[in-house]
């Protein structure tokens, strides 16, 4: 699986909204590739920011 992958099920497994560094704890994904990925999958608006530096799926 690759990381993309393996970050949106970290936060659909959450049920919650969650921060970078909750996601890579939960998916085992060092921190800066997380936060690489939250900005990609933003920008394409597969994710949500509820609030500052928290993140859902849409």
């Amino acid at each position: 699986m690759d990381n993309e992958k393996s970050v949106m099920e970290a936060f659909k497994k959450a049920g919650k909204p969650l921060s970078s560094k909750e996601v890579s704890e939960l998916s085992g994904i060092d921190k800066k590739e997380v936060d690489k990925i939250i900005k990609k999958l933003k920008a394409s608006e597969q994710l949500d920011s509820p609030k500052r530096c928290y993140y859902q799926p849409k």
